[in-house]
């Protein structure tokens, strides 16, 4: 639940959340154009400080997504990094909260064109504890195709690409699905509406590039690397087909929203008894201790609000 006296960040000032507002004129609203991150604090053990996740990644692919898309942000490096901790820390936060930095391009001109000189920085908060609140979810493979890098680059997290995300999801739910998995034009399996997809068969875990049309997901770098270097698990990156997502022994999708989310069927084909698979378990109970400050050589992916 919002705060009615919440606070947010808008273009250079710290503003009540209801004058955070864009003219209906706006190039951000009528075209798309912008792009976002989204990024997670968690509540430590102790009930008062939150830590950020990678906040510091965060921000580095807004720069990348920036010069991109052509578009400015209000700072160095460190300067984005302490409004969005300011942000957070003006909205008194003391619970598992998640926050968006949005780039827009706000000239309230006709024309889709983006400039530098355009760009407005917004940061909002809220409260989250889960994205998706099921234990496990079914999922199926959608109709529609997830936008091709050369067209829209997911790798920006653009505003604009998440209608492809909104007709693919609406899909799946009219349907009796919980989410919708894309593949590329090619045919090959590229992410869900807002997740990435990681598979286990034989012992080993699978999960398609970043260059399948999908985000370069911090949340996925993460989990490989907390699956190899402190479980152990063999990783593979490399292209997935659909009808192996029907074969894999364990499957979940994982993002700064879903976290790690179990998968408990695709296409109506059940996986792996339909119950979380031991991979699966492991990396979220890992997951959790790791974002919750529990694992000490991983403390270094925390970034804590309250000095």
């Amino acid at each position: 639940m919002l705060h009615a006296d919440m606070v947010t960040y808008f273009n250079g000032k710290f503003v009540d959340d209801a004058d955070a507002t864009v003219n209906v004129r706006s190039r951000a609203l009528n075209y798309g154009l912008g792009c976002f991150g989204g990024i997670r604090g968690y509540l430590a053990d102790d009930g008062h400080q939150v830590n950020v996740f990678r906040l510091d990644q965060h921000v580095r692919r807004l720069e990348l997504s920036a010069r991109i898309l052509y578009l400015k942000l209000p700072g160095s490096h460190a300067d984005v990094c302490e409004i969005i901790t300011e942000t957070i820390r003006r909205n008194e936060v003391h619970f598992d909260v998640y926050a968006r930095p949005l780039l827009i391009s706000n000239s309230e001109k006709l024309a889709p064109v983006l400039r530098e000189e355009d760009s407005c920085f917004i940061v909002y908060t809220m409260p989250l504890k889960r994205y998706i609140d099921k234990d496990m979810i079914d999922v199926a493979v959608s109709s529609w195709r997830r936008v091709r890098d050369n067209a829209i680059p997911a790798r920006t997290k653009p505003t604009g690409v998440y209608l492809n995300s909104a007709l693919a999801r609406r899909e799946a739910f009219d349907n009796g699905f919980d989410e919708a998995i894309f593949l590329t034009e090619d045919g090959k399996v590229s992410e869900g509406s807002a997740e990435h997809i990681f598979i286990a068969r034989r012992g080993v875990l699978y999960s398609p590039p970043s260059t399948e049309d999908n985000l370069d997901g911090i949340t996925r770098r993460s989990i490989i690397t907390m699956a190899t270097e402190d479980l152990g698990y063999k990783f593979v990156e490399r292209s997935i087909g659909r009808s192996e997502l029907y074969v894999a022994d364990e499957m979940f999708l994982c993002g700064t929203g879903a976290q790690i989310t179990p998968v408990r069927s695709v296409d109506r084909r059940v996986l792996g008894g339909g119950q979380i698979g031991p991979m699966t378990q492991a990396l979220k109970t890992h997951f959790d201790n790791v974002v919750h400050g529990r694992v000490a050589h991983r403390t270094e992916w925390l970034t804590p609000i309250w000095r």
